[in-house]
């Protein structure tokens, strides 16, 4: 590699390093506790408390609890029920002012399957702070599209990094530390050590935050192809009066998925269904399918089966992910794991922080060292 290549690739290093630092630092303090954000919620008394199910396994129905969300939360819709993937005893229900109403100004509550009662708020707490400043920094969908370029220049600095420290590791062994010499050094080698370690984790945990930044614009892109495709034949009827029973809808959905049980209903009108139609996604029972989401569509007056489709690859890479960023898919061990890489990965950016402060500081402190006869000279 040519000086002027390196030069080259330093310069890109830097300074997208440097314009996402900042940001990348509010992403990795703010998602360190998010890792956790489940059992931190128990431990302070914010997470939803399930009863046992009887030992007959009798439920409630599904037009029960939604008779009691909408009871709990008078003069809002319903726009939501999910079914807890971790706790099975729980059916969560969204509401809002209107069914189309800003996903920010929705008001989530738990319900018990056993009896439909309420087993407390969901969405509440120090946690939800943490999560706004750490999706979209209170700033909505352009927030998200920022964080998301400051993933991408993260992304360009992960690549120059390497780059610029393959030719490094020629003339040392990889991960050298020189002890002996000056304090910068040493950081400097510490920064390409680490750095390296986390390498892989960086490029996974950054490139599905970059795609969790654009959901907003995949879920737009399959409302105006594929969801409007599938819903075609109802366009120009009206919005159904009266709508059908909720457990005639899941009982149809879960008819036409095999092997697969509801993930959550989307009621007619929210971005995830037409205005005719419930949507309902349905999801499998391995660590892995209960992440890919298949859609139903559902008649919203009879609640008929009217359509089904696989999703798109785009909202399958979303889905995927979601939980894959907060390491969420093997319990504790591998939530250890990524706190203790999000450490690691501050340490790498508060070191290329100093490093570059070390930079422009010594052409400073060799001016002032200079003796006051030669600076005349």
């Amino acid at each position: 590699m040519t000086a002027r290549t390196v030069r080259i690739w330093r310069l890109v290093h830097q300074w997208t390093s440097l314009m996402s630092t900042i940001f990348l630092l509010l992403l990795c303090v703010t998602g360190l506790p998010l890792i956790f954000e489940h059992e931190i919620n128990e431990w302070l008394g914010y997470a939803p408390q399930a009863r046992a199910l009887p030992a007959d396994g009798r439920k409630a129905s599904v037009d029960e609890i939604a008779k009691a969300a909408l009871a709990h939360a008078p003069g809002k819709v319903l726009q939501y029920l999910a079914w807890d993937r971790d706790e099975p005893g729980l059916v969560t229900a969204y509401t809002g002012d209107a069914v189309d109403g800003p996903p920010n100004e929705t008001k989530l509550a738990a319900f018990n399957l056993a009896d439909a009662s309420v087993a407390g708020a969901v969405g509440t707490g120090p946690m939800l702070v943490l999560l706004r400043l750490h999706t979209d920094m209170y700033a909505g969908l352009p927030g998200k599209l920022f964080l998301g370029a400051m993933g991408l220049l993260f992304m360009v600095a992960i690549v120059s990094g390497v780059v610029l420290y393959w030719p490094f590791t020629r003339r040392l062994d990889f991960g050298s530390l020189r002890r002996k010499a000056s304090s910068r050094v040493l950081w400097l080698d510490w920064h390409n050590l680490i750095g390296s370690t986390t390498l892989v984790w960086a490029v996974v945990v950054g490139g599905t935050g970059v795609i969790n930044t654009w959901a907003e614009l995949m879920l737009m892109r399959w409302q105006a192809t594929e969801l409007a495709a599938m819903v075609a034949p109802y366009a120009g009827q009206p919005k159904p009066e009266h709508l059908a029973s909720l457990d005639r809808v899941v009982a149809n959905a879960t008819a036409a998925a095999p092997g697969m049980t509801v993930s959550f209903v989307a009621f007619p009108g929210t971005p995830f269904a037409s205005a005719h139609h419930f949507a309902a996604f349905m999801r499998g029972d391995q660590p892995l399918t209960s992440r890919l989401l298949k859609p139903v569509l559902l008649d919203g007056a009879t609640g008929d089966l009217t359509n089904t489709a696989e999703l798109p690859f785009y909202l399958t890479a979303l889905f995927v992910s979601q939980p894959l960023h907060f390491g969420d898919y093997a319990g504790m061990p591998l939530k250890i794991i990524w706190a203790v890489l999000d450490v690691f990965t501050i340490v790498v950016i508060g070191s290329g922080l100093y490093l570059w402060i070390a930079r422009i500081r010594r052409p400073q402190r060799a001016r002032s060292s200079v003796p006051v006869r030669e600076q005349e000279a």
